[in-house]
């Protein structure tokens, strides 16, 4: 009898130890990750008219990820003088000088959803993305390539947009 309860203790701490053990893991591999992971790019809605189906020419339109660029005011003090009062301008953050190339809005529609890019000479942006129902989406960005992937039920399509040794070229690959 002394020896099945030595057996029930013994089966019982290391039932506990075990159980803190993988949770103080868990724990710990819940928080490296939590500061890895990112939320999901939003969709931007796009003005009706903007954007006109590929292939067609289109004007150039504003992108609704881009400020304008706002002049810069005259100096109104030197480094010298003191401020005049609470009314005087506040600091501007510094602007981008070389603007990206704006060409010509193009949209891609999908199964599994939407791509817009901003098509320049030299370069392009990504306007939004937006899944469509049901499907995943993620996006990458590189100097010369964008990727746009959306997966559902282990199907995968991706929109690319490259221009590493020619002019902004999209092409899109299912798998």
């Amino acid at each position: 009898m002394a020896a099945m309860r030595r057996g029930l203790v013994h089966a019982l701490a290391w039932s506990l130890a075990t159980g803190a053990a993988v949770t103080l893991s868990w724990w710990g591999v819940h928080t490296v990750m939590a500061g890895t992971v990112y939320d999901p790019p939003l969709a931007l809605p796009i003005p009706a008219g903007a954007v006109t189906p590929a292939g067609e020419p289109s004007t150039p339109v504003a992108s609704s990820t881009r400020r304008p660029v706002e002049p810069t005011p005259p100096a109104t003090r030197t480094p010298d003088t003191p401020a005049k009062s609470p009314t005087s301008a506040p600091p501007r953050r510094p602007t981008a000088t070389k603007k990206p190339d704006s060409g010509r809005v193009k949209s891609y529609t999908v199964d599994g959803g939407r791509v817009v890019f901003d098509l320049g000479d030299t370069s392009a942006e990504l306007v939004t993305a937006t899944p469509a129902a049901g499907w995943q989406m993620q996006v990458w960005k590189q100097p010369t390539w964008i990727r746009v992937t959306f997966t559902r039920d282990g199907r995968e399509l991706s929109v690319f947009c490259v221009w590493h040794d020619s002019a902004p070229r999209v092409e899109i690959d299912d798998r």
